[in-house]
């Protein structure tokens, strides 16, 4: 009983983290638009009885209360994502991407991938689109800690409303199943 309510306790904190954090959203800086956003957040399964901005849907590659931090910093360079996860499965290599919806107790209600040049063919194959140039892809391979990080950064920024998860894949490359999702505050390039 005591470890349940150390990790609903480490849910909820994880949780009011990441709503605290993400407030934070906009910096500007030296007149130049800057934006930064950051989240973090403990995975929960959808059946959590305090749920959490972090999803699991397989706790054997994503524990319950494994930790994700995504990072999004943009100027008139572009917009750069940054992920950082602690408590996977040591080994594994993941895919990571930006998904167009946020979270949900089905791992497709992320929607697709975000796409800078959208391919009218959706679900969308054509490698002319799904690649890492047009799509944000955080592929990492967890360390013998279970922790990884990776980053991506493009010349564009993400357009309003269209950018709202991180997706964690059980395979590296442009598909897989979705065993994780990070709802994210992301902010559209001004």
């Amino acid at each position: 009983m005591g470890q349940e309510r150390a990790m609903v306790a480490g849910m909820w904190a994880g949780a009011v983290a990441a709503a605290v954090l993400a407030a934070g959203g906009g910096v500007s800086g030296d007149g130049a638009d800057c934006r930064e956003v950051r989240a973090r957040a403990r995975f929960a399964p959808p059946t959590a009885l305090i749920p959490s901005a972090a999803v699991t849907y397989d706790m054997r590659l994503v524990p319950a209360s494994a930790w994700i931090e995504v990072e999004q910093r943009g100027d008139e360079a572009g917009t750069t994502v940054s992920l950082r996860v602690k408590g996977l499965k040591p080994g594994h290599a993941y895919g990571a991407h930006v998904h167009r919806k946020p979270c949900g107790a089905d791992p497709e209600a992320a929607g697709g991938h975000y796409q800078h040049r959208v391919d009218p063919v959706q679900p969308s194959k054509n490698p002319a689109y799904l690649n890492p140039r047009n799509e944000v892809w955080l592929d990492f391979t967890a360390r013998a800690g279970g922790s990884g990080s990776a980053r991506a950064h493009h010349r564009w920024g993400f357009r309003p409303g269209e950018a709202a998860s991180v997706v964690l894949h059980r395979e590296q490359g442009g598909a897989g199943d979705r065993i994780a999702c990070f709802t994210v505050p992301f902010e559209p390039r001004g």
